[in-house]
């Protein structure tokens, strides 16, 4: 077997060529995972929020304003206690939300189906949308919506 003198010195730079093509593969790898982790939080985030907006919106219904001589519930009053103060980490400018009922704040109301009437329940619709800004494909839009029924 003949041994080429020079053969390895003809080599040395292949190495550090090779390891800029793996290692800038892999951090762009794991660079794509930290930002997708950090986007399904922020969904998860949205998410909570129509959640805990919807759920207080369903008990804070025309029967509790009633029992409590409050004025009805208005969506600003689902912003100020579900939303705004568990919005922790979001700009509250590019968060926004909609919040509607079916008929009426009242747990249920009456149609009529064929000859019958019916009781149906009344829900209220909670949407949450919040515009985020990752820096590396623009912004981004996640929008959740929750639906209860309404129950006081």
């Amino acid at each position: 077997m003949l041994v080429r003198r020079g053969f390895r010195r003809r080599r040395s730079g292949v190495t550090v060529v090779e390891m800029a093509i793996i290692y800038s593969v892999l951090f762009l790898v794991l660079f794509g995972l930290i930002l997708g982790a950090i986007a399904v939080f922020r969904y998860q985030q949205v998410a909570q929020l129509a959640r805990e907006g919807s759920r207080w919106a369903a008990v804070h219904g025309d029967n509790w304003a009633t029992e409590k001589s409050m004025p009805p519930t208005t969506p600003q009053d689902v912003y100020d206690n579900a939303i705004g103060p568990r919005a922790v980490s979001m700009q509250p400018s590019k968060l926004s939300y909609a919040v509607t009922w079916d008929t009426s704040q009242k747990p249920y109301h009456t149609e009529v189906r064929g000859d019958d009437v019916v009781s149906v329940n009344n829900n209220v619709i909670v949407t949450v949308t919040y515009q985020w800004d990752e820096f590396m494909f623009g912004p981004v839009t996640l929008r959740s919506t929750s639906v209860s029924p309404m129950y006081y």
